[in-house]
């Protein structure tokens, strides 16, 4: 048995290696055996500092526990799914209030995946629109909807109280502008790195 943070890093890249060697060997139709862990692992695992693997942790745990959270309100109340409202925000900022579907599917922070079925349950529901792009007969535009844009602002205090109930209440203004930065720089560089 591994005690300690170390093991705890020890753990986590365990635990990253076997996804991806699963990963691997189920389209490979198979199953990883601890041979197959134990070898990737010698060549794959490196160390995470201690402070930044626990800043990780914490930081994935209150991302799923906070989104959690802001999901069943909206859905509770409002009836409408977060995925829904983060594209009905995104429709809404957007010059003319439309997006390609393609740069609403690089925008979007929940449903990356599967944008095109989720576009399209919101469409039926008249929340959106599609439209032909006029100058690219292959693309197409999402559109805010009157219907959606009432979603939208009828929804916008329950998950703004969420947001200040679960998230903004634990930041002092200076710990927020300083969390900010360093997500902002986190996420710039995984962009970076995507492109």
């Amino acid at each position: 048995m591994v005690d300690g943070v170390e093991g705890s890093v020890t753990l986590v890249a365990y635990t990253t290696v076997y996804l991806a060697i699963n990963s691997r060997a189920a389209t490979l139709g198979g199953m990883a055996t601890t041979q197959d862990i134990t070898a990737a692992s010698a060549t794959t695992v490196t160390s995470v500092p201690p402070a930044q693997l626990a800043a990780w942790r914490a930081f994935l745990e209150a991302h799923a526990h906070t989104t959690e959270l802001l999901a069943r309100e909206l859905k509770e109340e409002e009836g409408l799914p977060l995925a829904w409202y983060d594209v009905l925000v995104h429709l809404h900022e957007a010059d003319d209030h439309r997006l390609r579907m393609q740069e609403l599917a690089d925008r979007v922070l929940l449903s990356k995946s599967g944008l095109t079925r989720l576009i399209d349950r919101m469409e039926r529901e008249g929340l959106v629109t599609r439209t032909a792009c006029p100058s690219d007969r292959r693309g197409t535009f999402a559109e805010l909807a009157p219907k959606g844009a009432t979603a939208l602002r009828r929804s916008a205090p329950t998950h703004l109280r969420g947001v200040r109930e679960h998230f903004a209440t634990h930041l002092t203004d200076d710990e927020a502008e300083q969390l900010a930065a360093i997500l902002g720089r986190i996420a710039g560089a995984a962009r970076d790195a995507s492109t």
